[in-house]
């Protein structure tokens, strides 16, 4: 065993601290390098120590990527202030809420008219129609709107 078997070993484990600094970092919005987190760090004095780390080197390079995504977001909004922005996100968001509760409404309307359409004894119609467009009857399938039992065909009665 050689001295960097158990050393990689140390800088493998999960460091809280690591995670706490690059957040605190990220959310400051304080430029995100080794050397930097190296000087916050309670036990970590060099740079390298986080760079020769392929764990710690990984969530720094995931860390640096969000603050790059962050950055470039800024860049393209426009400048307006937080309680602006928040309130248009709060606008979209009840939007969202209120076209989610118009597509289920419609998916339940929707099974109800299959199931009503099935139990008069015309499934075999409604399935023919959508053979014809079978692009649809796809996304149907997909929102898990179309019955999925099999069909039975019942033999004719013939009178004695």
């Amino acid at each position: 065993m050689t001295f960097s078997e158990p050393h990689e070993k140390l800088d493998n484990d999960s460091d809280p601290d690591v995670v706490r600094i690059l957040q605190e970092m990220l959310e400051a919005d304080e430029t995100i390098t080794a050397r930097a987190v190296a000087r916050k760090h309670p036990s970590i004095k060099h740079a390298s120590s986080i760079t020769r780390s392929t764990a710690r080197l990984s969530l720094l390079a995931s860390f640096q990527a969000q603050q790059k995504q962050y950055r470039a977001w800024q860049i393209r909004t426009p400048k307006r202030s937080r309680e602006n922005l928040a309130a248009q996100l709060a606008q979209k968001d009840a939007r969202i809420s209120e076209l989610e509760h118009q597509v289920e409404i419609l998916r339940i309307h929707n099974l109800a008219m299959i199931r009503t359409v099935g139990e008069m004894g015309g499934m075999g119609k409604l399935l023919s129609l959508y053979n014809r467009y079978r692009d649809l009857r796809e996304e149907l399938d997909k929102l898990s709107v179309l019955p999925q039992t099999e069909i039975k065909h019942f033999p004719n009665k013939t009178s004695n």
